[in-house]
């Protein structure tokens, strides 16, 4: 630390501060007017000095005061009327940035920064301040919690934009990134109850303003790009507004509201924001334009394009704004599969995101079960799936999520309807892809058994539906020519298999997989019992090869574990020991029937 500064402060009389500050400001004057810079290097160490000591002591009225006197004493020199053209072209390579690290401190140092920012802006090259206000915006010395900083910069840049006179889209498509990146770091270093986030999207949404400004300008295929730009832009922008409502979603309803007001100037429906053809036109306009990397400051449009529907869904004034009319949405994706599955595919987005609030998935959830609400969602089987598959299975992952760590019962029980909709509204073979894949990759014992019993409930309503049909021949031989496929295939023993002898060898563990193995041992007890009662054998569970691999694959492994366990709990009477045998209880009955159908069956069996 250098003298200048340790004197700095310890002394706190501002007079002293004031005197200094004219003397490096006359210094620097002259410097500049004699073709000589370096003094600038002075002014910044001075009002940086300055700055750092009240961002480091907020409670420190003393710093506070001698900041705000010192930066009004910059913006009055700046404005001097005798200063030189020379001398402001000099300082406006570095007094943005330092201006603006003053910015946090109060909402009157803010306005001074601002003020000093529209002074270079008003005064120097357009282009040079854009170059200059993205330099000091992603710099890697902004201040500790630097929203005011960030915010300042914001609103500079907004008015840049609106002056710049030429190759506006070329220059448009550096800055974006830039301010995004930094946005979203300065969303992250928000809290829960700072109230600054305000300010800061207020001034992200000036900087939509100045957009659509500019955009107005333009015909053609030029406006296309701003269009497409501006529209990418007010999407990413919506996902950090919601990511960052603290507790209460009704915190952000005006800014929301606000960005609402931009989709439909960029063409955005919501229609086509929920099925995502509509991110996916303005992305391939702007791809053409940018270099490969610029999409990674847009990483949450999709996000955005979902949660802009949810808000509208949740507030009918959000959807006036929007130009949205949720009953035309509502109906179109319960009519049409391949929307509804590409809405289900974007509402992942929300259900995934660990930043996205429990209130939001709440209507999220909610709004997948209006548009699967109804017969027309059962799958017709006719609809090719395959282009959607992996969008379904990580949505339907997506939604396990919130069935296991959703914070109340109604939330998690919504969420599994949901599941069940969506698979149910998925044609047979993807259906069991989707499922086969939840199953390898949940860690999660209890959502395993969850999904089985899901497997089990659906053979049981197609037993019961073709014990109906069998009433009726002529139905019977309509549904026999029909394309509909049945679930009771040779894949509903693979999902036993998973679980029985997992992937990387043995019986399962006990007691952790205790959940996944009964419902596992149920559901074969389920088929190996309606399939013989029923007298067919759809998945193959009655063969001979079948029920030998159940046997000394599946059942006797599982059979020796749990014996074990059980004897060597048994006359152990601790309260883990006891927890251990009142678990494996269930396990062990349905096992042992399990081996008894088994063998009675390979006793009669060719």
């Amino acid at each position: 630390m250098s003298a200048e500064t340790t004197q700095l402060r310890e002394s706190p009389s501002i007079h002293r501060l004031v005197l200094r500050l004219q003397e490096i400001l006359c210094s620097c004057s002259k410097s500049i007017e004699g073709g000589d810079g370096s003094s600038v290097s002075e002014l910044v160490d001075f009002l940086e000095t300055v700055s750092g000591s009240a961002l480091e002591n907020p409670e420190d009225e003393v710093a506070q005061n001698n900041a705000l006197e010192i930066l009004s004493e910059i913006q009055t020199f700046l404005l001097s009327a005798t200063l030189d053209q020379e001398v402001i072209d000099a300082l406006s390579f570095e007094l943005p940035k330092v201006a603006s690290k003053f910015a946090g401190l109060s909402s009157r140092c803010l306005e001074i920064a601002d003020g000093i920012i529209d002074h270079f802006i008003a005064k120097c090259s357009p282009r040079d301040m854009l170059s200059i206000l993205c330099g000091a915006l992603s710099a890697t010395d902004r201040p500790i919690y630097s929203s005011g900083y960030v915010a300042s910069i914001l609103r500079g840049l907004s008015k840049v934009f609106i002056s710049l006179q030429r190759r506006h889209f070329e220059q448009m498509k550096v800055a974006i990134p830039i301010i995004l990146n930094v946005l979203k770091a300065a969303c992250s270093e928000l809290g829960d109850e700072d109230t600054e986030d305000l300010n800061l999207f207020h001034r992200a949404i000036g900087i939509a303003d100045s957009i659509r400004a500019v955009c107005a300008k333009f015909e053609g295929r030029i406006n296309e790009k701003f269009h497409a730009l501006l529209g990418l832009y007010v999407l990413q922008v919506m996902a950090l507004v919601s990511f960052s409502a603290g507790h209460k979603v009704s915190n952000c309803l005006p800014l929301v509201s606000q960005l609402s007001n931009f989709l439909p100037y960029c063409d955005l429906s919501y229609l086509g924001l929920i099925t995502g053809s509509d991110v996916d036109a303005a992305t391939n306009i702007i791809i053409e334009e940018v270099e490969d990397d610029f999409m990674s400051c847009l990483s949450y449009v999709k996000h955005g394009a979902s949660l802009s529907v949810i808000w509208g869904y949740i507030y009918d004034d959000v959807a006036q704004a929007a130009g949205g009319d949720m009953s035309f949405v509502r109906g179109e994706l319960q009519s049409n599969q391949t929307n509804r599955w590409q809405a289900v595919g974007m509402l992942k987005h929300i259900l995934a995101s660990t930043d996205v609030l429990w209130e939001l998935k709440k209507h999220a959830i909610n709004f997948l079960l209006c548009i699967t609400n109804g017969n027309g969602t059962r799958n017709d089987g006719l609809t090719d799936c395959s282009i959607f598959l992996p969008s379904l299975c990580a949505a339907s992952q997506a939604i396990t999520k919130v069935i296991i760590y959703a914070p109340n019962t109604e939330l998690r029980k919504n969420a599994y309807e949901a599941l069940k909709r969506v698979l149910a509204d998925t044609p047979t073979s993807e259906r069991f892809d989707i499922l086969t894949a939840l199953l390898t990759t949940s860690d999660s014992s209890s959502m395993i058994a969850i999904l089985l019993d899901l497997v089990r409930g659906e053979l049981h309503m197609e037993s019961l539906q073709r014990v109906s049909i069998k009433k009726d021949e002529a139905q019977q031989t309509k549904n026999q020519g029909s394309s509909m496929t049945s679930i009771w295939t040779t894949e509903v023993l693979k999902l036993v298999d998973i679980v029985l002898r997992p992937p990387e060898g043995g019986p399962p563990s006990f007691p952790e997989h205790g959940d996944a193995v009964l419902a596992a041992l149920n559901l074969y007890r389920f088929i190996l019992i309606t399939e013989s009662a029923g007298k067919t054998n759809f998945t193959e569970v009655l063969s001979k090869k079948n029920l030998q691999k159940a046997y000394n694959e599946w059942l006797l492994p599982l059979r020796t574990v749990v014996t074990g366990i059980m004897t060597e709990n048994k006359n152990d009477y601790d309260q883990l020991a006891i927890d251990t045998v009142c678990a494996l209880n269930p396990v062990e009955l349905v096992l042992y029937r399990c081996i008894e159908l088994v063998e009675e069956k390979l006793k009669h069996s060719s």
